[in-house]
């Protein structure tokens, strides 16, 4: 179970997820979501029939989980709550329930087997309807008694779903058949013969658990995803408790907890370097396929695999706290949401059982009355039939199923998606807003060049490096990293002074030193030469931002500062406009520096010097204009814009409220994710409306034929065992075609 509480002035609401047992259908779940929903202190609740789970949001002054799961179990079904790992309590009991199926079915199918040859080729041998009933007997109520206990229990709060109509199929067809073979003359005194349809019975539990059988295997596919995040944290770690190694379970694990890492291994939590460095795979995290460098003072993530060295850590976030829990709880929770074509289906699904029921009845009446001398055979074979065929899984299954196994595929490429209304919605969009720092660009400014007007010497460079060193502008620190790297040391100044708007001034030996930009050179009346004019304006054109350093007489050399174009952002903004798709960047940079990042990346569209209330405003002008939004950004000033945004999609390296508004969130740094995050919607809506139309037209084709509509034209009654068989793959050809978005190329 997970929760999360809010409060508020009236009472404290909290939200749980908890884990769902023995659901066999789409209309288990309505089910079991409207007896969540009626349940004192319930705000709202939800069920997903795919990944077996239910959320609450409920007053926790008046509810706790534990009433939830009365509630749930009075209809047949339970809830796991408070337990330390409801995961894998969910696990074991959907592997016992695995087994259970696995085994009804094969029995199932071994003793159905012997009515089938006696019912088909051996049915005027002696006591041969004795001998089917012997063998039917057991299939039907004993492995089939599951079906015949959960109708029960949903009768009794007047609710129905598939189980209510293989029972009664089942049931009518053995009971019917009983007491044809104990009273026979009471049909030969009416001159009929007295048919029996023991291996109906029999053949369509057997064939509905081998679907089940089926169906439970799929459908464990599509959450392999989170199988595989999971699998990314280690069970056990070495700790250092009490100055004493010691390996303890990651559950084990608190803050503070100072851990060892050695070559191979994968971090258990997130964390900080405290001595010892290695390099280690961030990919699963970042997307980039290089091993990051950690030394003492670096951040550590859970899932992370260390290459060769060894290090030590101190644990910052545990449990659910670390990146890689926030990550299986995202995918875990938009495999759970529900695509708004999946709350018409749950409509339909929960009025379905009881107008198939209705059609039985409606059939078994006009057969009575036009069926001549066969008619209550007919009117008998028909109803059940229709209660067989009727299949509300597959129609359950269709939207879910295809939701679950795309947030997997999205997870797989770098791309976590909160919720199934987004992933719906997203292969809708045609205009697609870009902020530039940390969206195209790199959002790290560099020294790109330094260009001495006079003949450099370390000194100097001592100078400029000390200076920058003080500086508390924000691109002093890519002037201190740059002339790290070339070795630069500092030399001490006399004094200081930082000069709002303009740059900082130092004394050394009596001179004054300068770095700053040109209006800070104009106002110390320095000459600028014509070389270093031409050499700033070409720098400007190229985007870059342009720092003097000079003395009170000279300049004694230029830099230009840049934030770089990521290599992959001018190839996805080219693929979105080849999509038709609208392209915008908006900036609050200046339009020159617009201008030029937008020239270098091929952009038609961009809007420079623009504040965080006007990006907001520009997507609903958008929006106005009949566009379906995306917006993609980094940072706190994009939040604003990123909840008005139709499609909110937040860089994974940028701020934590930008990702926690974002529906959609790049781990990569990669922009060419986000046209696979659009083609990833594509296909999973392509699959979702090819699963709905295979759901509906099964049931509108298969209803009608089980009624009989055939048998005026060519005296065709489709058999109970057919059906059975027939309804049983509808909803395995659902997942399966669910399955192959796991294998389609983004």
């Amino acid at each position: 179970m997970t929760t999360t509480s809010v409060m508020n002035s009236i009472a404290k609401t909290t939200r749980g997820t908890f884990p769902v047992l023995e659901m066999t259908c789409a209309a288990c779940a309505v089910s079991v979501e409207s007896m969540l929903k009626s349940t004192e202190g319930v705000k709202d609740a939800g069920v997903n029939f795919a990944n077996q789970s239910a959320w609450v949001e409920y007053d926790e002054t008046i509810a706790k989980p534990a009433d939830f799961q009365n509630a749930v179990r009075s209809i047949g079904y339970d809830l796991v709550v408070d337990v330390e790992d409801p995961q894998a309590v969910k696990e074991e009991a959907q592997k016992r329930h695995y087994e259970e199926v696995k085994n009804r079915t094969i029995w199932s199918l071994v003793l159905a087997l012997p009515v089938v040859i006696i019912g088909m080729f051996y049915m005027d041998m002696p006591y041969g309807n004795y001998i089917s009933m012997a063998f039917a007997a057991p299939v039907v109520f004993y492995f089939g008694r599951n079906y015949f206990i959960n109708a029960f229990k949903q009768a009794k709060f007047g609710k129905s779903n598939m189980d209510t109509l293989v029972a009664l199929s089942t049931g009518i067809a053995f009971a019917f058949s009983a007491f044809n073979t104990f009273f026979p003359e009471f049909w030969h005194a009416r001159g009929v013969h007295p048919h029996v349809y023991y291996e109906a019975a029999a053949v369509v539990i057997a064939f509905i658990s081998l679907g089940k059988l089926l169906e439970e295997k799929a459908k464990s596919n599509t959450s392999s995803a989170i199988k595989k995040l999971m699998g990314l944290q280690p069970k056990t770690v070495r700790a250092i408790v009490d100055r004493v190694e010691q390996e303890i379970p990651i559950a084990a694990v608190k803050v503070g907890y100072r851990i060892m890492v050695r070559p191979g291994e994968k971090v258990p939590v997130d964390g900080k370097v405290v001595s010892g460095s290695s390099f280690v795979d961030e990919s699963m995290i970042s997307g980039e396929p290089v091993p990051v460098e950690k030394n003492e003072g670096e951040i550590v993530f859970a899932g992370t695999i260390n290459q060769k060295g060894s290090f030590q850590f101190e644990a910052e976030k545990v449990g659910g706290d670390t990146i890689l829990a926030q990550i299986i709880k995202m995918v875990q929770d938009a495999q759970g949401s529900k695509a708004p074509v999946q709350k018409l289906v749950d409509k339909i699904a929960g009025i379905f059982v009881p107008i198939v029921i209705g059609i039985a009845i409606l059939t078994f009446a006009t057969w009575m009355l036009i069926g001549g001398d066969n008619a209550f055979t007919h009117a008998l074979l028909t109803s059940v039939t229709v209660l067989v065929i009727a299949c509300p899984c597959a129609l359950g299954l269709a939207t879910p199923t295809a939701i679950m196994v795309g947030v997997g595929k999205g997870a797989e490429n770098n791309i976590l998606i909160k919720d199934a209304e987004s992933l719906e919605l997203a292969h809708k969009v045609n205009a697609v807003i870009l902020d530039k720092t940390g969206t195209i660009t790199e959002g790290k400014p560099v020294v790109t060049d330094l260009i001495w007007e006079v003949e450099m010497n370390s000194e100097l460079e001592g100078i400029l490096y000390a200076i920058e060193k003080q500086s508390e502008h924000p691109l002093a620190d890519a002037v201190v990293n740059h002339l790290k790297v070339n070795g630069a040391g500092g030399t001490p100044m006399e004094s200081f002074e930082s000069i709002t708007g303009r740059g900082v001034q130092a004394r050394r030996n009596g001179i004054s030193y300068f770095v700053g930009n040109k209006k800070l050179i104009e106002e110390n009346n320095v000459t600028v030469s014509e070389n270093i004019a031409l050499k700033a304006k070409q720098l400007q054109s190229e985007a870059k931002t342009v720092v003097y350093f000079f003395d009170s007489n000279k300049v004694l050399a230029v830099l230009a500062i840049a934030d770089k174009i990521k290599a992959t952002s001018a190839a996805a903004i080219k693929t979105l406009q080849e999509k038709g798709i609208e392209v915008h960047m908006l900036t609050g940079d200046n339009e020159q520096t617009a201008k030029a990042v937008s020239q270098q990346v091929g952009l038609r569209h961009f809007k420079a010097e623009v504040l965080p209330s006007d990006k907001a405003e520009f997507v609903k002008q958008l929006q106005a204009e009949g566009k379906v939004v995306a917006m993609v950004g980094d940072g706190i000033n994009d939040s604003h814009a990123l909840a008005q945004a139709d499609v909110s999609i937040a860089m994974g390296k940028g701020s934590d409220i930008a990702m926690d508004v974002a529906k959609m969130t790049l781990i990569t740094s990669d922009l060419q994710s986000i046209p696979k995050a659009l083609n990833l919607s594509s296909k999973t809506v392509i699959g979702i409306k090819q699963n709905l139309f295979w759901a509906f037209i099964y049931n509108v084709i298969g209803i009608p034929i089980a009624a009989g509509i055939l048998y005026p034209i060519n005296g065709f009654l489709l058999d109970p065992m057919i059906a059975g068989a027939a309804m049983a793959m509808s909803s395995v050809s659902v997942v399966g075609n669910s399955l192959r978005l796991k294998f389609a190329k983004i």
